[in-house]
């Protein structure tokens, strides 16, 4: 029997996500676990290139803050309306992440990841000097709130809130579309072998560029996403420790499993926020606690529960048939 259909663990899902504005306290816990929507946009981004390609990416968050810029700068300098300044965040960070995926991902392995480590470091010294374009440590303030539609005010936490859920849905749509296509089971041949995959005709570099540019999509979109929800920008998200947090996230969770870092991104925080009567001593719990989870669950949760369930089915699966006993093989005897 099966024990657990994968739709309706969605549509539950869904279903507490929906009803959770009627069962949180206050406003508070709306803003909290908006932020943790936004980031699981991008975690689901993330995941896409380390989880299913097998490309480590550090610079995730600095594309995360191209998106964010992006909408600060239109909207507040330009005047532009936030509808049209969000589709702008990921492509222009989908067109910038085709000029560093170019040269990045003719490295490898940790080389790649060195290399999208500096990358990141000169995205955040870019947004914090560049003053005539970013402003600099002063940061952008007064970022609007995405325009009024059918009826809804998105200043108010509650449909900001059912806003950030919506484009969060249709992330893990879109994902979902392309992990179970030939594209997506393409970037597992890579994950699991370079060699392999290209001795089976993939087109190595091609297909490493599509998995990372709709990989920073998703981070500029959450970045735009962020910039109309937080209405505040400064160069500290564009810091390398968010993209860590994301990695976090898909670790605790399950990389290269659609639903593990969406776990992850809504529960980590959330963990976080629960410890914070410990102020700086949080970590001492917390980290710990990671380093347990990492040791005994290394495929993170979703991950290792998926394993349990195709051990238990291979094990429930019928022995197969032995093989017929070859025939005997007569003597020829010749007068």
């Amino acid at each position: 029997m099966k024990m657990f259909n994968p739709t309706a663990g969605w549509t539950l899902l869904l279903a507490l996500a929906l009803a959770f504005p009627f069962m949180a306290g206050n406003d508070y816990h709306l803003t909290v676990m908006s932020t943790a929507y936004i980031y699981a946009i991008a975690t689901v981004g993330l995941n896409l290139i380390t989880g299913y390609t097998g490309q480590f990416n550090l610079a995730h968050s600095g594309f995360m803050a191209v998106g964010a810029y992006t909408v600060g700068i239109l909207t507040v300098d330009h005047g532009f309306p936030f509808w049209a300044a969000l589709p702008l965040a990921g492509l222009v960070a989908a067109v910038l992440g085709v000029f560093v995926g170019l040269v990045s991902l003719r490295l490898k392995t940790h080389f790649f990841s060195i290399f999208t480590l500096c990358v990141g470091y000169i995205m955040f010294l870019l947004i914090e000097k560049w003053e005539s374009l970013t402003h600099g440590t002063v940061g952008i303030v007064g970022i609007p709130a995405p325009e009024p539609f059918a009826g809804l005010d998105f200043s108010e936490p509650r449909a900001l809130y059912y806003l950030v859920l919506g484009f969060l849905v249709a992330s893990l749509w879109v994902m979902h579309r392309i992990v179970r296509s030939l594209l997506g089971r393409t970037f597992m041949a890579i994950r699991n072998s370079d060699d392999l995959a290209q001795a089976l005709g993939i087109d190595l570099m091609r297909n490493k560029l599509l998995a990372f540019v709709l990989s920073v999509f998703f981070a500029g979109l959450a970045g735009g996403l962020y910039a109309g929800s937080v209405r505040f920008l400064g160069p500290g998200i564009a810091g390398v420790e968010h993209t860590f947090d994301m990695t976090m996230y898909m670790l605790v969770g399950g990389i290269g499993t659609l639903l593990g870092p969406l776990l992850g991104a809504i529960g980590v925080p959330w963990l976080t926020q629960y410890l914070q009567f410990l102020q700086e001593y949080r970590f001492v719990v917390f980290g710990p606690l990671l380093v347990l989870l990492v040791i005994f669950l290394p495929h993170g949760i979703v991950g290792t529960w998926l394993n349990r369930r195709r051990r238990q089915a291979a094990k429930a699966a019928p022995a197969p048939a032995p093989a017929p006993a070859p025939a005997p093989v007569q003597e020829v005897r010749h007068a």
